[in-house]
């Protein structure tokens, strides 16, 4: 298994796009499509987008998918390009159109899963599995314990306890019919008695509840309805790629996000195959969550990842650490809430005993498998005990033997997972592993890691998955001083991060990854980067959020916990269209995924009555607006500087659909509403308006740089800090890229403003003549800025002169002639 924590090196192999290898996108715009959103409308928007100076259009999933999906993640034949998005000649024609603009398209591809659609039978190999069981040539495909179902495969998807009385068989048409289930009948069962008839079936359908215990099939972390593919196999790995492939081959796809690369068996075993099947110009990035000190694997044959690492850095500039602590105190007596390593550890201890209990009772399956074809024994309290089983009511770790040191592993373990080729099991964890469960335990668990492949690789799976869920989807939810922190790749026990770690991170980026992608906002974001920045600003001015009361009138004392997640989410989505209904319906998410009060399994009703409440409360004026009109600076100053640092910094940037103005979305599904594009604003900034308010200044700050990456891809190589020298020194992040673009950006304006502004603080210029690329929101936007700054500057700049009154803007993009 890989080193996690090593500095990785550049892959083999150099990335690129279609007939010009090593070239990776200027830069990427990523499109949600859905029947809404089809690919003529794509196509409609090409002229904009091109002028708006991206070089690339990535698109969400395009295979088939179930009828309505408004993502297109569940796939139910990959042989054939989605038909409610305008089917393959939709895409071939958006590619052309794209070609003829000077764009290239990327596509999202989702190997680790199917969907169990309802009908079933839109899912071709998994009907034919279900008819014909494991002896169907489609039965590789999934990952499918037959023997853990008693040679059934569990299909939790009925809405209640199953009842015979409802069951209909229709032997002419080969069909078992439960309501409006329609399954497959195995071949020679149709004249049984119904009992038996049910019992002689490749299948159970069971109630949804069931699948929470006693799934026999991997799945989407805990998404029943998404079944895991054995892409492992070759023969699956052609069959489900076959359609992409060719896609690459005729040019119509210049690149490849692989979603969800963890919840592969062998993630470098798969990105060899596929890169050995797209050559060497096909530019592949990886969705892959890196903790803060984990470093992508360097033998990966791949760009690097889709860019939460860089998001962590981006905002972590913005946030004061001081004010940080200050809102964690806040919070915590408040609410009572322990700190944030206590949330992390009981919110995995909790997902993985109840929501993962099939994934680790299938861990446990085959920990038991590998000791007896090893001739060791299990141990007290092995694989399959109570004290081990999450059935028998202990907590991970609290029991002696492998079972117990299994979950305890994979409860510490401190990132998504390890990789197949030795144990490898991060310290931390095993450190921790061994407090609880006992070094005879632990070391038994990694001799099996050693010998056994298939424990080896659901270890990894099933670690990746509930690291996914009790952090993403758990503890972020449940820990709130300061919201913008608990982001997708982000540390919420520690979100700050300083100007030397961020230039770090920037040069190991340059050196071994510059192709990586970075992002501010996805589709699977919380909060969109300009929601974030909102927030972020709090940390400046830790007593300024205004909380409502202690209760909704007349419904009990109510619940400190979702105030803080309402003022925050309200002071972030600011005035909007819909705002307290969109504010209602993401507290309605954040207090089910927490499942402290309610649950999406076990919801509360009378709870969940008060939750609007919460969001009426705080979408008013004055809570979530003018009371906190003394944060615009900062806000502003986010905004604007962590847009110049994701486009200019090293990577190839993404810009999520509408975010290249000021973009507010909260969670999903309210950040995949229909694209909002900026064609009249920009081209007003285009004939010469100066910037009409912070979102115009976004736009052109987008602008500027997006055509200046895809006209002068020189300046975007090397990286070299530059630092501000006087008593304001640690509110300038800057740097410069090929010697010939410069980049300032103010940070922590608020504590800027009351330590008494820049003073003398300046910035050092290398020798030449520097002009600013960016508008004046006080003058005309021209193409040429000769003089925006009074021309050129030797030596040094006063930064009151760059990036203060002087400019009018928090940041300043400058470019040497």
């Amino acid at each position: 298994m890989t080193q996690q924590y090593a500095t990785a090196s550049p892959a083999s192999g150099t990335p690129g796009t279609p007939g010009t290898p090593g070239t990776p996108p200027a830069s990427t715009y990523r499109l949600q499509l859905h029947p809404g959103f089809t690919f003529g409308d794509a196509e409609a928007a090409v002229p904009y987008l091109a002028s708006l100076g991206v070089s690339h259009l990535h698109l969400s999933p395009v295979l088939e998918a179930v009828p309505g999906s408004s993502h297109g993640y569940d796939v139910v034949d990959h042989g054939r390009v989605r038909a409610e998005l305008g089917g393959e000649p939709g895409l071939r024609a958006l590619a052309r159109t794209a070609r003829g603009h000077g764009l290239g398209l990327v596509l999202d591809i989702v190997p680790n899963h199917m969907a169990v659609p309802s009908p079933l039978r839109l899912n071709r190999p998994l009907w034919e599995v279900l008819r014909e069981g494991p002896e169907s040539p489609y039965a590789r495909w999934f990952d499918i314990d037959w023997a853990a179902g008693g040679g059934q495969l569990l299909l939790p998807v009925l809405g209640g306890p199953p009842d015979p009385a409802r069951v209909r068989v229709q032997v002419a048409e080969g069909l078992l019919r439960y309501e409006d289930h329609e399954f497959p009948l195995r071949a020679g069962t149709a004249g049984l008695a119904l009992p038996e008839l049910l019992a002689a079936q490749w299948y159970r359908p069971a109630w949804w509840r069931e699948g929470r215990t006693s799934l026999n099939y991997r799945r989407f972390f805990t998404i029943s309805e998404l079944i895991g593919v054995r892409v492992e196999e070759p023969e699956v790995f052609a069959a489900t790629h076959a359609k992409v492939l060719e896609l690459v081959r005729d040019g119509v796809l210049a690149g490849l996000r692989i979603d969800h690369v963890d919840g592969l068996a062998d993630p470098e075993g798969y990105l060899r195959r596929l890169r050995g099947a797209v050559g060497e110009g096909c530019w592949v990035v990886v969705e892959k969550i890196l903790a803060r000190e984990e470093r992508l694997p360097g033998t990966w044959p791949v760009a690097g990842t889709t860019g939460y690492d860089a998001l962590h850095r981006v905002d972590g500039v913005f946030v004061d650490p001081a004010g940080a602590d200050a809102l964690a105190a806040r919070y915590r007596a408040a609410t009572g809430s322990p700190d944030w390593p206590t949330v992390a550890a009981r919110s995995a201890a909790s997902v993985l005993t109840e929501d993962l209990a099939p994934e680790l009772a299938a861990v446990l399956r085959l920990a038991a498998e590998a000791s007896a074809a090893g001739g060791m024994p299990p141990g007290p309290a092995g694989p399959g005990a109570a004290g081990a089983h999450p059935a028998g009511g202990a907590a991970p770790g609290a029991a002696a033997g492998v079972g117990g040191a299994v979950a305890a592993l994979l409860v510490g373990y401190p990132v998504y997972r390890p990789y197949p080729g030795g144990d490898g099991l991060a310290p931390e964890a095993v450190a921790r592993a061994r407090e609880t469960a006992g070094d005879e335990a632990v070391d038994r668990v990694r001799a099996l890691l050693r010998a056994s492949p298939a424990f080896a690789a659901r270890f990894a799976q099933t670690s990746a998955a509930l690291r996914a869920k009790s952090l993403e989807d758990r503890a972020f939810y449940r820990y709130a001083p300061l919201l913008s922190a608990t982001e997708v790749g982000g540390d919420p026990g520690r979100p700050a991060v300083t100007p030397a770690e961020f230039h770090a991170y920037c040069t190991h980026l340059e050196r071994d990854w510059p192709a990586s992608g970075t992002v501010l906002s996805t589709h699977d974001t919380k909060r969109s980067a300009d929601v974030r920045a909102r927030i972020a600003a709090l940390s400046e001015r830790p007593d300024a959020l205004p909380l409502p009361g202690p209760g909704p009138a007349g419904r009990g004392p109510g619940d400190p916990q979702l105030a803080w997640v309402a003022a925050q989410s309200a002071l972030g989505l600011g005035a909007v269209p819909d705002g307290p209904e969109r504010l209602a319906a993401a507290l309605l998410k954040a207090a089910k995924e927490a499942a402290l009060r309610t649950s999406w399994t076990d919801p509360d009703p009378a709870y969940e009555e008060t939750v609007p409440d919460y969001a009426d409360r705080c979408a008013v004026p004055g809570t979530g607006g003018g009371a906190l009109a003394g944060l615009a600076p900062a806000v502003r100053a986010n905004t604007l500087g962590a847009t110049a640092l994701q486009l200019a910094m090293p990577g190839v940037p993404e810009v999520y659909q509408g975010g290249e103005a000021e973009y507010r979305a909260l969670v999903d599904p309210d950040n995949r509403r229909p694209a909002r594009f900026h064609r009249e604003a920009l081209d007003r900034l285009d004939a010469g308006s100066a910037p009409a308010g912070l979102s115009e200044e976004k736009l052109a700050l987008t602008a500027a740089l997006l055509r200046l990456r895809r006209a002068r891809p020189g300046l975007f190589r090397g990286y070299a800090p530059l630092a501000a020298a006087g008593p304001a020194a640690e509110h300038c992040l800057a740097f410069t890229r090929a010697d010939g673009l410069l980049v300032a950006v103010t940070r922590l304006a608020l504590r800027l403003a009351e330590a008494g502004g820049w003073r003398d603080t300046a910035l050092p210029l290398p020798p030449g003549r520097w002009t600013s690329v960016l508008p004046r929101a006080d003058a005309p936007y021209e193409r040429t800025h000769e003089g925006t700054y009074a021309g050129a500057y030797e030596g040094t700049v006063a930064l009151s002169v760059l990036l203060g009154a002087g400019s009018g803007s928090p940041v300043a993009v400058l470019v040497r002639e």
